[in-house]
């Protein structure tokens, strides 16, 4: 795994042998907290939820009894797991798949819209999913709707290539919303299961992009908006999903660069504070490198 997530790995760490041979006294507890809610935010943890998560802990933990001997590392584990697997889980019901089946059998293409700042690798995460759906035997087209950005819709046009499917495009400079019209247009008129909807990477600063990105939605009706997030950037990559979510609206996050990530952070603050799940995980360059994000798996990876 070498550095994969190590810093907040060394956090739990820390957090752990500190309190095995202390009582679980609120005096005793207030300090070491402390010190895991410094290292959580050094992780890129939303200082929102660094605080909540230490609450939490403490809560659990504050006033139980054990023996004057008795080692309460594994009681200490046990909570932080409970805890963080709280954190990680939303009650969002809709389902990834289960959303695109369903539109399916209606006989109508499913929509399914990215958003995401530039050089998240929101494209090449398009082609992913694309395979993904390919594998799962639906079929798909994808828009190039970003016509801003230079070389964009080249680089869908070569991944499309690479998939086998079809990518509908205009010139640079054309009307987004356009494009991805005429998608969903062709894939009703040849029976196309799923439109993949590239756009333009926005800062989500800068207003007029971001009500570009709102009519593409108005004109397309997605079945799915899905913001692409670096989980490398950590607190920006929250930030902007948060932005995202009053512009568009998300239904669900995809991290890349997961295979690189040294802090882990953003994982953990970003379905908490946009009340979404993260679906999927970029690990790797590969049109194979996409996996569904499990909670558990990634406790099991920073609580050891």
């Amino acid at each position: 795994m070498g550095a994969l997530l190590e810093g907040l790995r060394k956090a739990f760490s820390s957090f752990i042998e500190k309190l095995g041979s202390k009582e679980l006294s609120s005096k005793e507890l207030q300090p070491v907290l402390e010190e895991l809610k410094l290292s959580l935010v050094r992780n890129d943890v939303a200082y929102t939820v660094a605080e909540e998560i230490c609450s939490e802990i403490a809560e659990k933990l504050s006033g139980v009894k054990v023996g004057r001997f008795e080692d309460v590392r594994p009681l200490v584990k046990k909570t932080l797991r409970q805890v963080l697997l709280e954190t990680l889980k939303t009650s969002y019901e809709k389902g990834f798949l289960e959303t695109v089946k369903a539109k399916v059998s209606k006989g109508e293409p499913a929509v399914i819209l990215f958003v995401g700042v530039n050089g998240s690798g929101k494209t090449l995460t398009i082609a992913k999913v694309g395979r993904m759906l390919l594998r799962n035997g639906f079929t798909v087209c994808i828009a190039c709707s970003d016509t801003f950005r230079a070389g964009a819709i080249e680089q869908v046009e070569i991944l499309a290539k690479r998939l086998g499917v079809r990518a509908i495009k205009q010139t640079y400079g054309s009307d987004a919303a356009a494009v991805a019209y005429d998608a969903v247009q062709y894939a009703r008129a040849h029976g196309i299961n799923v439109v993949l909807i590239d756009t333009a990477g926005r800062m989500q600063t800068r207003r007029n992009l971001m009500e570009e990105m709102r009519k593409i939605a108005r004109v397309t009706n997605p079945d799915l908006v899905v913001f692409v997030g670096d989980s490398l950037t950590g607190n920006d990559a929250v930030n902007q999903a948060e932005e995202f979510m009053k512009y568009v609206g998300i239904d669900f996050v995809i991290l890349t660069k997961m295979d690189a990530d040294a802090k882990g952070g953003a994982a953990i603050s970003i379905s908490k504070l946009i009340g979404r799940p993260v679906a999927y995980i970029g690990t790797g360059q590969d049109l194979e490198d996409l996996e569904p994000f499990d909670p558990e798996r990634f406790v099991d990876k920073i609580v050891v």
